[in-house]
Parts: C-alpha cells; structure tokens; sequence
C-alpha cells in the first residue's frame, strides 16, 4: 500500500512535470525525476531520452546509475526518487540493485496503462507492474491526484496521440 502524498512531495513532483514537459518538447515520451537526499537537496535530475540515446534511457534508470557512481550506499538508501510515473520493471530493479530509498510517483503503471488504452496506443513491450512487486521491501507514495495528475495525464495523451514535438 502506498504511503499519501505530502506537500513536500507535491513540490517534487511539479519539478518532475516541468522535466517531464521538457523531454515531450524533444520528442520523447514525457517522463522526468528527481533524486532528493536526505537533507531534501534535489541531487540529481533526469528526463526521457529515449529518442536521443536509446531506448534504455529513462529517467529512473540514469538515476540509479548516477546514484550509484556518486553516492555511498547509506546515502543511497536515505534518498528519495520522485518521478513523474511509476518505475517500469528494468526502472524499479535498477532502484533495488542500487539500494535507492523511497519512490514517490504521479501517476502508476495501471493509471498510464489505461490511459493509452482508452487512446488505441500501443501496449508498453514488457508488462507495467507495480515497483512494489519488484522490489517489495520499498517504500512507495503515490500517485497524486487533482490537477498534477491531469497534468501529467495530458502530457501522455499529447505524446501517444501524435502531439509529440519533432
């Protein structure tokens, strides 16, 4: 069960959108995150680069990576991920591997999910499940509600509807 959102998270979570509004712009599917540590100091930022590099690169996964090249394992399990949308499996087995405290997401793999179905899109190639069921020890909050959650709703549909900047 995932923890409620708290206005410390929803402060993260803008910053997530406005990344996530970014890698839209560029043409990539829109998803953006932050690491925050324990003192709340955003570290680290990423956003979809999967048009510009490959199609590993997801935002949570450069996370991960940074986070293990530049903080030690205690720092590691103290920080917070924010991320505009719940961590796809090879996302949320990075996360594990790499120790990563607590993920606070917007919207989850189901809510997107359903959102391009209702479009006709096409389904994700590996099956979205909750980052809970990869990595069940973790500490999860999520997804938010009102109009951060439309927000990030309406960039997704603007992405798989063909609104996408190219």
């Amino acid at each position: 069960m995932s923890a409620p959102l708290t206005d410390t998270d929803l402060i993260h979570l803008r910053h997530c959108l406005v990344l996530a509004a970014e890698a839209l712009h560029a043409g990539d599917e829109p998803f953006g995150s932050i690491l925050v540590d324990a003192a709340g100091q955003v570290v680290a930022q990423a956003r979809n680069r999967v048009n510009a590099e490959n199609a590993l690169a997801h935002p949570e996964l450069a996370l991960a990576q940074w986070a293990a090249a530049h903080l030690s394992p205690a720092a590691r399990a103290a920080a917070t991920v924010y991320t505009s949308g719940e961590h796809c499996p090879m996302c949320a087995a990075a996360h594990g591997w790499v120790g990563l405290g607590k993920i606070v997401y917007l919207s989850s793999a189901e809510q997107l999910g359903q959102w391009l179905r209702e479009l006709g899109a096409p389904a994700a190639p590996v099956q979205m499940l909750p980052v809970q069921t990869i990595v069940p020890s973790l500490a999860v909050a999520g997804p938010g509600s009102g109009e951060l959650l439309q927000a990030i709703k309406d960039l997704q549909l603007a992405y798989h509807a063909g609104g996408a900047a190219q």
